[in-house]
């Protein structure tokens, strides 16, 4: 299984850099580039389209496809042919995008173009000739392709060449564990942990869940020193499925036991990715939507009225960057709205959305939004959801926390650090 190659176009749909395609004809590409250019002209929203793009080829007996995805300003393509899982292609894409992140820290386009000797690089080194990806993992790449800095551009445009790295082992590949480097030294040894939870629910018009769904990662950074062995134990890893584990993760001792057991790659990784599924009654009111929303919409000839009450469900923390959208449809034309607590609102004409948004929502506070809004049709049909965004620092929907870290094979005694964030995505239905 293999991929055709990749593209990375700016927000003109432009392309930036691409691989070399070295068994395909020059214009495959371009075939490529075309078919999603005109896929984003013909939609009137961008979120339409969908992810992978059929694309009738060169010829008429090889079609292929165009997978693609948006991070930021800048879009990354990979055409397809043959027999090939798109997950395979999606994988790969993120995998690229947290490199060149690694690497370049914010992405655009004039950040990709200053630095376009290392973006070949990696493109070379990630993807071979065939269409397989090679070498993923930041630790060995940084021994391959030199990182960017003030240096290295100075040398670069005073015409040097062949730049030594600076660690004790700078020839490619030297360390045993492909994801760790040889040699690391630290003066304080500490690890620390996010775990990265996001609430994907369906609220329908009585306030009950009808889809309610807990996705969850945990992001590391490890700052020890030599080989470290880790163990780590989570208080109820019973309830994590559908578990996606870093290379680095020894898979016979999680299946068996629940536990971590690894050698982490020095800096900044990602360990895991996660479904929390809670096996008792008594966790599922921790799953459950944390807030309440009492919506009055009416309809009329040309237009209609909103009338939201919005308030948390939660004692101790506050939700913050709440963001209310509903689409008003097509042909409408404005609205005039009024929001307590200093909470502000949009509306974009081009796409027709109102937006209500909310900095901070405590708890045992009730926020209302009230206005109506014109449209040029005779009867307006707004959508029959609400979208609703928001973010609760220090919560985990899983109450997930570290019961035990362990190391062996050095002698030194770890610092640890977690903290856990809450994302959510509800739809609500009135």
């Amino acid at each position: 299984m293999a991929i055709d190659g990749l593209i990375i176009l700016d927000n003109t749909g432009r392309a930036i850099a691409q691989s070399g395609f070295h068994s395909f004809p020059p214009a495959y590409p371009l075939l490529h580039i075309d078919a999603l250019n005109s896929a984003l002209a013909s939609s009137p929203r961008q979120i339409d389209v969908d992810p992978v793009i059929y694309v009738q080829g060169l010829k008429l007996d090889s079609p292929s496809a165009c997978c693609h995805v948006r991070r930021g300003e800048l879009r990354y393509l990979c055409p397809v042919s043959g027999d090939v899982d798109p997950l395979y292609a999606f994988a790969f894409l993120q995998t690229f995008v947290d490199i060149l992140h690694e690497y370049f820290g914010h992405l655009s386009a004039e950040t990709l173009k200053d630095n376009f000797d290392i973006v070949y690089q990696l493109l070379e080194e990630t993807l071979d000739s065939g269409g397989h990806p090679l070498t993923t993992s930041p630790n060995a790449l940084r021994d391959i392709v030199l990182p960017p800095t003030l240096l290295h551009k100075v040398l670069s445009v005073a015409g040097v060449s062949g730049l030594a790295s600076t660690s004790a082992n700078s020839h490619p590949f030297a360390s045993p564990i492909p994801w760790r480097k040889v040699g690391v030294r630290y003066n304080n040894n500490e690890i620390f942990f996010d775990v990265v939870e996001t609430l994907e629910a369906i609220v329908n018009k009585n306030g009950q869940p009808a889809v309610s769904t807990v996705w969850g990662r945990v992001d590391s950074n490890c700052k020890l020193s030599g080989t470290p062995d880790l163990l780590l134990t989570f208080s109820n890893a019973q309830s994590l499925v559908d578990c996606s584990l870093h290379p680095c993760v020894r898979l016979q001792r999680w299946a068996r036991d629940k536990v971590l057991s690894f050698v982490p790659p020095d800096g900044k990784f990602k360990l895991m990715d996660y479904r929390f599924a809670p096996a008792t009654a008594s966790a599922i009111s921790q799953t459950s939507v944390p807030f309440t929303l009492r919506t009055g919409i009416t309809v009329d000839e040309r237009g209609g009225s909103i009338d939201l009450t919005l308030s948390s469900r939660l004692t101790t923390r506050t939700m913050e960057n709440v963001y209310v959208e509903l689409y008003l449809g097509e042909g409408a034309t404005g609205a005039n709205c009024l929001a307590s607590h200093n909470a502000s609102w949009t509306f974009n004409p081009r796409t027709q959305t109102l937006v209500w948004e909310l900095k901070a929502v405590v708890p045992s506070a009730n926020y209302t939004f009230r206005g109506s809004f014109t449209s040029t049709a005779e009867n307006p049909r707004p959508s029959r959801a609400f979208r609703i965004r928001f973010e609760i620092p220090q919560h985990n929907f899983s109450a997930m926390r570290i019961e035990q870290l362990k190391l062996t094979g050095e002698v030194y005694k770890p610092y640890k650090g977690m903290r856990g964030t809450s994302f959510g995505n509800v739809e609500w239905r009135w």
